[in-house]
Formats: structure tokens, C-alpha cells, sequence
């Protein structure tokens, strides 16, 4: 790195990468010294149906995409791979691989965080005798000892979406993954990991914190991959990779990938990336990502949240000795739900939507409950319907319309609600991104019914961006977080204009479609 007189004219020809590893798209992003964007280049993620509630990815074509985007983005910017001075990788979160640590070959595709062939071991392990003995004498620990690690334990309930219940299912049902993990040549890795084994011709096996966090087999409050976790489950805690700072050195791409040793500074997962790169450094700022689905995140400072309600406790980021610590809850259905009454003709494009909500003083009566994937936090019912409520012959597409983004901002004051009351941490600011979030009558909304001011960026995709600052970060790109607070830009400032108060007989009322939509299907 040349001298701090030269560092300016030095960084003006160097550039960051960053790759965000989404469900449904796959982006990267080429960023200057000021984070504008030079370059980009994206892929639509194919998912795979084998069987029914079986998703998943094909890893050679994502390994294909990958490198195809990385190559358009830095052409597209118009600067040559030897100016990327850093990569950082932000990917979706509990998707998982095995692979043989001998070959390298892996033993099936990537298992989607949406995958649900491990419902009936799910069902198994919640209804069984064991689960029940531990949450029994973690409660009686609790009440001796007061230490959250065991409120935790007692409140303990699997789904299908914990990689620990898939991974069990593979390790039950798959046997050559079984086989090698008992002879200590199996690999596991979520997308991060992969993409580094495979970046660096498989020099490098290691994930990051936030990524570890995840999976529900890392334990936030000893920091470790849980050893009792695997014990019950008989997972090999053997197959876990080594867990590094979310901004670190990983080393670099081989460079016959692309021609050039390309640092790799920073792994990530999605939300706090986003998190990261909408600067909510400070206790009690909130991120609100309104994308496929709903993910609200408070910074909690350096202690996990151990929450009563489902919501989850995450590590955000940890850089040295900084350790951020993160509690979220989530809605799965937000864009899905756009996609699925943009699928039924309701409207051509979602830009439309915010014109035909406004259009009407209220929904008349009508109700929506985005429930295509059961209800999480505070509802937590995975079998919850979704559903109309209150149709009239006098109904119209505007009015389902309407229904429809109402019942994501209703969401949003849910979560919100739960966040306050079980963190009990004053909030600080709320920052909103995702495609939803370019909706000003669901951010105008939610404004009002939070009565908080919502900012919303410029750049609405900031997984990129996050997984850039963390890696510009560790290549000195950047020199302090105050720096990248500068360089966040806001495109709008959504402040309350009516009292929640005048929402409440709709809300009550939208309430009230929840429970009738709850315990519609079997439990798993």
C-alpha cells in the first residue's frame, strides 16, 4: 500500500467487489472510493424441485454464475481485475453442502433454507421425550443459575428451516455423507464456505460469525459450534469449518480463475450485510429489509438476546475484538406475495400497486394474511393459512390490492411491537431496503404505524454494499466506520403523517383474520 500522501490518487484506480448470493438473484457489484456504483452484473438463482417441499440449487451452475457475474460486473465498470484491491461475499443464509474432503466432490446439491424434507424429523424431535426433559431442566437451571444459555435451552423448538434438522435427515438418509463424516472426511458448508473452498482451488475451509450464527448449531453465547447440539443430534462436530472475523483476511482467488490473486476480506450473511451496510453500528438501531420476505434486525450491542417470542439471536458481525450481536424477527411472505397476485393478473407490475392502494380511502373490510409459509414471531404457526378475508360481490382488484400491502405493514408493526417489547432497548433509527421498501404507501404506512421516522437509501440493495464495506474495511479502502456513514445516502425520509391510533379498528380487525387463518394444516 503506497504512503497516506498517495493514498487518494493511489485508491481513485483501485476498486472493491462484491457478490450477494441471494435466493432468487445472484449480484455482484463494483464500487469506487465514494461507494458509487461502476459495475454490476446479475443471474436469476434456479432453484430445484426434485420432490414435493424439496428446493434446491445445482452447485456447479451457481459456481458457473458466479464467476460469470464477477467478469460482466468488472468489465461493465470498465477496469481490469488487477484494480479490485478486495472481495467481499454476502450469501443467503442456512443453505447448505457437504463434500468429500479427500476430492472435493460434493455428495448432493445445495438444500435450501426453504426445503422442508426434514418436517417429520422435526416432528419427531418436538414431540419427543428428550426435547422435553431438556427444556425441563433447563428451566429449573435458569431459575438457579439466571444465565440466559439455559432459558435459551428450555425455549428450544426445531423447524424445517434449522440447518441441524436437514442436515440430520442427510446424515440419516444419505450414506455415503454418513460414512464420511464418521471417518472425518466430510465437509459441511453454507454457500459462503463453499464459494471459498471452490475460490481458492480448496486451500481454504473457514466461515464467518454471522454466517456460523445461522445455522442453529453455533452457540452465540459460548461462540462456538454447539457440542451438545450435535451430541443430541449425532451430527460429528468434526465436519464444521474453523469460524473467522466477518472482515478478515480469507487469502486469495486462485489466480487461474481470473487471472489475478484477488484478496478475499470479508464473508457475510445477507441480513447482516444488509445490516452492516445501512450503518446501524449503535445499540438499537433497527434494519427493516422488505424483500421475498420481512427481516427486522436491532443491533443489541455485544450480548445475544435470548427472546421468549422466536425471535432470533444472531451475530451481526465481528471484527477484532467488536463483537455485534443481533435479535430478528421475520414475515416470509412480502415480495412473495406481490409475485403470486402479480402471477394472478391482479396488476402487471408491482410499480403499480402503491397507485391502485392509494386510489381508495381503505380496503373496505377486506383482509390479507400473507401466510404462504405459515406465521412466524410473535404468531410462530407453521401452519397458519393464507387467505382473503371480508370479500363483497362490490370487491375489487384495488381492494385486493390494497389488503394485500396493508397486511405487510401490519406485519411490520408486529415484529416491531415484539422487538420493543422484548428487547426493551430504545430505538435509535430504522432504515429500511429491499425491493418492497421502493413502495412508498407500505413505507408510509409502516411509518405511521411504528410512529418512527424510516429512512430509505438511495441504493436499496445493501447486502452488496455491507459485504463491500466489510471488505474495504479490511483492506484499508476505508479507514473507519464513521467514514462509511458519510458515504450512506438517503433518497427519503418517511415521518409519521397520521396517529397509529387511526389504524387500530383495521389492525384489530386484520388481527382477527390471523386467527382464524391459524393451525390450518397438520403440524409437522
Amino acid at each position: 500500500m503506497p504512503g497516506q500522501g498517495s493514498r487518494s490518487s493511489y485508491l481513485k484506480r483501485r476498486f472493491l467487489l462484491a457478490v450477494d448470493v441471494g435466493s432468487s438473484v445472484l449480484r455482484a457489484h463494483v464500487y469506487n472510493q465514494v461507494a458509487e456504483l461502476r459495475g454490476y452484473s446479475e443471474r436469476k438463482v434456479d432453484a430445484l424441485y426434485p420432490h414435493h417441499g424439496w428446493v434446491e440449487i445445482d452447485p456447479d451452475v451457481l459456481w458457473s454464475q458466479f464467476v460469470s457475474v464477477i467478469k460482466e460486473a468488472v468489465q461493465a465498470a470498465g477496469v481490469q481485475m488487477n484494480q479490485i484491491v478486495g472481495l467481499g461475499i454476502s450469501t443467503q443464509r442456512a443453505t447448505f453442502i457437504t463434500w468429500d474432503k479427500k476430492t472435493g466432490n460434493y455428495f448432493h446439491n445445495f438444500i435450501s433454507w426453504q426445503d422442508l424434507r426434514a418436517t417429520e424429523i422435526v416432528k419427531s424431535w418436538n414431540d419427543s421425550f428428550l426435547l422435553k426433559a431438556i427444556h425441563g431442566s433447563s428451566k429449573v437451571l435458569h431459575f438457579f443459575t439466571r444465565r440466559k444459555k439455559f432459558l435459551a435451552a428450555s425455549l428450544i423448538n426445531f423447524t424445517p428451516q434449522h440447518v441441524s434438522m436437514r442436515l440430520a435427515w442427510v446424515l440419516q438418509n444419505m450414506s455415503e455423507v454418513r460414512q464420511a463424516a464418521e471417518g472425518g472426511s466430510c465437509c459441511f458448508g453454507t454457500v459462503d464456505t463453499w464459494l471459498l473452498y471452490k475460490l481458492t482451488e480448496g486451500s481454504v475451509y473457514a466461515t464467518d460469525y454471522s454466517n456460523a450464527s445461522t445455522t442453529a448449531i453455533f452457540d452465540p453465547y459460548q461462540m462456538c459450534w454447539s457440542s451438545f447440539l450435535c451430541s443430541i443430534l449425532s451430527i460429528p462436530i468434526s465436519i464444521f469449518p474453523p469460524v473467522e472475523d466477518t472482515s478478515h483476511n480469507y487469502g486469495s482467488v486462485d489466480a487461474s480463475i481470473f487471472g489475478v490473486p484477488i484478496p478475499i476480506m470479508a464473508l457475510v450473511a445477507d441480513q447482516q450485510a444488509a445490516m452492516f451496510g445501512e450503518c446501524c453500528f449503535r445499540i438499537g438501531d433497527v434494519k427493516l429489509t422488505m424483500g421475498t420476505g420481512t427481516f427486522m434486525d436491532i443491533n443489541t450491542g455485544n450480548k445475544p438476546h435470548t427472546s421468549v417470542a422466536g425471535l432470533y439471536p444472531l451475530i451481526g458481525w465481528k471484527i477484532g475484538q467488536e463483537l455485534v450481536c443481533l435479535a430478528e424477527g421475520n414475515a416470509s411472505d412480502t415480495g412473495t406475495a406481490i409475485k403470486w397476485a402479480q402471477d394472478l393478473s391482479l396488476f402487471s407490475s408491482a410499480e403499480e400497486t402503491e397507485r391502485m392502494a392509494k386510489c381508495l380511502p381503505d380496503s373496505d373490510g377486506v383482509y390479507f394474511v400473507p401466510s404462504f409459509s405459515g406465521l412466524q414471531a410473535p404468531v410462530n404457526d407453521p401452519c397458519a393459512c393464507a387467505s382473503f378475508m371480508g370479500l363483497k360481490a362490490s370487491t375489487t382488484k384495488d381492494h385486493l390490492v390494497r389488503a394485500i400491502l396493508e397486511s405487510i405493514a401490519f406485519r411490520n408493526k408486529q415484529l416491531y411491537d415484539t422487538m420493543q417489547r422484548e428487547t426493551c432497548i430504545p430505538i435509535a433509527n430504522i432504515r429500511a431496503d429491499g425491493g418492497v421498501c421502493n413502495n412508498s404507501f407500505v413505507m408510509q404506512m409502516t411509518a405511521d404505524l411504528l410512529n418512527q421516522n424510516i429512512d430509505r437509501p438511495r441504493h436499496t440493495d445493501m447486502s452488496c454494499l455491507g459485504a463491500a464495506f466489510l471488505a474495504g474495511l479490511a483492506v484499508g479502502f476505508w479507514t473507519s466506520k464513521e467514514e462509511l456513514k458519510k458515504l450512506r445516502q438517503t433518497e427519503q425520509l418517511f415521518e409519521p403523517q397520521k396517529p397509529c391510533q387511526h389504524y387500530e379498528p383495521a389492525m384489530n380487525n386484520w388481527a382477527k383474520a390471523v386467527q382464524r387463518c391459524m393451525n390450518w394444516y397438520s403440524k409437522p
